[in-house]
């Protein structure tokens, strides 16, 4: 029997049992969608998260922080042997300190980063209002929202405003029991970050070229490819210092969420498990029904394997059937549901998100999985139907 005769006769069953059919492609729809939303919501959360704290630039950097626990900083005078370690294309060192912050009448104690522009990229920092300053910029100041409420500065209207930073002088800091010197400079907001818990300043490196800094808590690097950061990782911790890199948080972001999507897709496997049984019953009530015209075709000529692929079609077409209409509402679904969802954050202050990521690959395999379930539910009331005995076929009644 040719495959196109089999598709027909496969789907001629459709007609005769209608609501029958469009129960059960249902059944398995609605396992398929479960499975989709659920695993799509896993996909999207974990996509949300990885853009809050990773850029691509961010994956490729690491941290350097002293080992000298005496010290607890790094030299100016080392940077150029961490500069020259091979796969490193990139370094610029950060000075982090405890400063006052004054507007108007208003101070807050609060900590401030001392950065080259090229920190934000590496950092994967992006300013929510306003513009990072860049190389020429010196006397100018990127701010946290939650410093700025603490200032009573409204986000709204930051431009122009300015604030004034007591800084300490390292070379009084380092002698014990010796007050500390502070130098108070005015910097100009140029940049808002969307920061509701913490409460940072930067302020560019070449802001206090002369005011004897020669030392950074940290250095933040970059190098070439993903392949680089082990090796350079390895070189550094032979050089003394302690290395973190942002690529260790994000590969155990997306263990944690591996996790949450099996045990989603547990979730929605257990709709399609049911949604399986309710074929499988369809399938043998189907071959019940069908007997004695399964013993005419016999008799007529069919084989057992023309029976055998009939009914296993019409179990893949079912399938297929359940599969792309289970894509489909799910994929409304998650439609509908992030609307909803945008709305409430909207009117209580929040900002869009879209919580559902959908991968291509990902609809590709919905589809031929529920094809396959199709099959392998079918696969045992066809070898019954092949394996129907002509005569008592046609007695049955």
């Amino acid at each position: 029997m040719r495959i196109l005769d089999t598709i027909k006769i496969s789907a001629r069953s459709f007609k005769n049992n209608r609501l029958r059919t469009f129960l059960t492609i249902m059944g398995i729809s609605v396992g398929i969608a479960s499975i989709f939303f659920l695993v799509s919501l896993g996909y999207g959360m974990q996509k949300v998260v990885l853009e809050k704290i990773a850029t691509s630039d961010s994956l490729l950097s690491l941290d350097v922080f002293s080992g000298n626990t005496d010290e607890g900083v790094i030299m100016e005078k080392e940077m150029p042997a961490i500069k020259n370690i091979h796969g490193i294309v990139n370094a610029t060192p950060v000075i982090t300190q405890k400063v006052q912050i004054h507007n108007d009448n208003f101070t807050t104690d609060t900590k401030i980063n001392i950065v080259n522009s090229n920190f934000f990229r590496m950092e994967g920092v992006n300013v929510q209002y306003g513009k990072l300053f860049s190389v020429k910029d010196v006397n100018t100041a990127i701010v946290t929202k939650n410093l700025l409420d603490l200032l009573h500065i409204n986000v709204n209207n930051f431009q122009d405003k300015k604030i004034i930073i007591d800084i300490a002088i390292p070379s009084e800091n380092k002698k014990d029991g010796a007050p500390k010197k502070t130098f108070s400079k005015e910097y100009l907001i140029k940049g808002v970050i969307k920061n509701e818990n913490k409460a940072n300043v930067y302020i560019p490196i070449s802001s206090v070229a002369g005011m004897g800094f020669d030392y950074y808590n940290r250095v933040k690097i970059k190098v070439t490819s993903n392949n680089q950061i082990d090796p350079v990782r390895k070189a550094l911790a032979e050089k003394g210092y302690l290395v973190s890199a942002i690529s260790d948080t994000v590969d155990q972001t997306r263990k944690i969420f591996s996790v949450i999507q099996i045990v989603l897709l547990s979730f929605g496997m257990l709709a399609l498990i049911v949604s399986a049984i309710g074929m499988f019953n369809t399938m043998t009530i189907s071959l019940l029904e069908r007997t004695q015209e399964i013993a005419i075709m016999k008799s007529l000529g069919a084989s057992a394997k023309d029976i055998w692929s009939m009914f296993l079609t019409e179990s893949i077409l079912i399938g297929f059937l359940g599969g792309t209409l289970g894509v489909l509402t799910g994929y409304l679904g998650t439609k509908f549901f992030n609307f909803i969802l945008n709305l409430i954050a909207v009117n209580f202050g929040g900002a869009k998100i879209d919580l559902f990521y959908i991968p291509l690959l990902f609809v590709v395999f919905v589809i031929v999985f529920s094809t396959l379930v199709g099959l392998i539910t079918g696969f045992y009331p066809a070898k019954r139907a092949a394996a129907l005995d002509t005569l008592k076929a046609l007695r049955y009644k």
